[in-house]
């Protein structure tokens, strides 16, 4: 089956999208658009930096508990965005766990934390790691662990894919990084203002009654996942037993907030009809 739903991206106000859909066995139920072209993630990135930080985990490198950070936070703070530090500085702002303080600092301090601890710069670990054994050979970490990967619909497919169903960390560990980290903790999700409470995994966010947001209506509770400054989002609905990818080449703005909702809304509905 190709879900015909995912055509209309032609009608979004962008030069250039793709996206496709995935089934958690790597079955691609479809794409639309250039699947091949690269492009850049932004904060898609974290998803990616976040399961090379898991990897370290299993490894025994780091351990999600050790002091990693500002004074008093973990490498759990920094992944689930309660570390305290500021959004774009290495400035702490409150104390680790009160506020979910969105940070890409905290993401860069994460790559910095697993560097150290393996002697491989971050962009080396995160392709030794996840991107080359998952085959997304079209991926690249070019700066920021937090915004600098660039990628292609093809390449997160396989991601998409692996997360649902995992080969490369044990189930219980992607179990617990799409699981509320620090529940009842409130903060501004980028884009769409305070939310309380504001959930977030290890390095994935999470939908549950979160409003507005940038997933469907039908979403379930339970989807995780993450979008970006770019115009990029990644979405994984354990309820639809599927993931979707989305990347454009227009920054994220007043045109996504209304296209996205709408576009997962019809994609859901294709597959609870498939």
């Amino acid at each position: 089956m190709s879900l015909k739903s995912l055509a209309s991206i032609e009608n979004w106000p962008v030069p250039t999208a793709a996206a496709g859909v995935v089934r958690a066995d790597g079955t691609v139920l479809g794409t639309h658009g250039p699947a091949d072209r690269p492009f850049p993630l932004a904060s898609v990135t974290k998803p990616l930096a976040a399961y090379a930080v898991l990897v370290a985990y299993e490894e025994g490198a780091i351990e999600l508990d050790e002091p990693a950070g500002p004074q008093g936070s973990t490498v759990r703070h920094l992944l689930a965005h309660t570390s305290g530090l500021a959004f774009d500085e290495h400035r702490v702002t409150s104390a680790p766990g009160e506020r979910r303080l969105y940070s890409n600092a905290g993401f860069e301090q994460l790559g910095d934390h697993v560097a150290k601890a393996t002697e491989i710069p971050f962009a080396e670990y995160l392709r030794q790691a996840v991107l080359e054994p998952l085959g997304m050979t079209s991926t690249s970490l070019e700066g920021s662990p937090a915004k600098d990967g660039v990628s292609t619909v093809g390449d997160l497919l396989r991601f998409a894919a692996e997360v649902q169903a995992p080969r490369l960390l044990d189930p219980r560990t992607v179990a617990e990084a799409m699981t509320v980290q620090y529940p009842g903790t409130k903060g501004v999700l980028p884009g769409y203002g305070h939310q309380n409470p504001n959930d977030w995994g290890l390095g994935f966010e999470i939908r549950d009654a979160k409003s507005p947001h940038w997933t469907g209506a039908s979403s379930s509770a339970r989807t995780f996942g993450h979008f970006g400054q770019s115009g990029t989002f990644l979405w994984i609905d354990p309820d639809a037993g599927a993931a979707c990818v989305a990347l454009t080449d227009r920054a994220f703005g007043p045109w996504a907030i209304e296209a996205w909702p709408p576009f997962t809304d019809a994609v859901l509905a294709e597959l609870r009809g498939a």
